[in-house]
């Protein structure tokens, strides 16, 4: 539980780093930061899904870069439904898929348990 809580608490640093470097992204506090981190869970799991399910084929053609794309829609889904998180365009909210991606790739290596031989 304390990882998740953690790993929640991550991503809203990112999205308020995002916020500082990445022109078009924008989010009004913590709070709206920590919300977006917590609904962005929700819906990746959901919505995230099933367009995945759906966007199969193209993940596979382009060898998993349209995933990127299927994650940038989710964001831009959570932008829609956070008050205080505001992406101004399409390109925003790809890079911020592509960060958010490397920043959860770096948690899961780090945290993964150590097999010892």
């Amino acid at each position: 539980m304390a990882k998740a809580l953690v790993h929640m608490l991550l991503n809203a640093a990112v999205f308020l780093l995002l916020a500082k470097y990445l022109p078009g992204f924008y989010v009004n506090g913590w709070v709206s930061a920590i919300v977006a981190s917590l609904l962005l869970g929700i819906v990746n799991a959901t919505f995230g899904l099933i367009l995945t399910i759906l966007t199969f084929p193209l993940i596979i053609l382009t060898l998993g870069l349209f995933s990127f794309v299927v994650n940038a829609i989710v964001i831009l889904l959570v932008a829609f439904l956070v008050p205080g998180l505001s992406i101004n365009g399409f390109l925003p909210a790809l890079i911020a898929a592509i960060v958010l991606s490397i920043v959860n790739m770096v948690w899961k290596m780090a945290t993964a348990p150590r097999s010892i031989d």
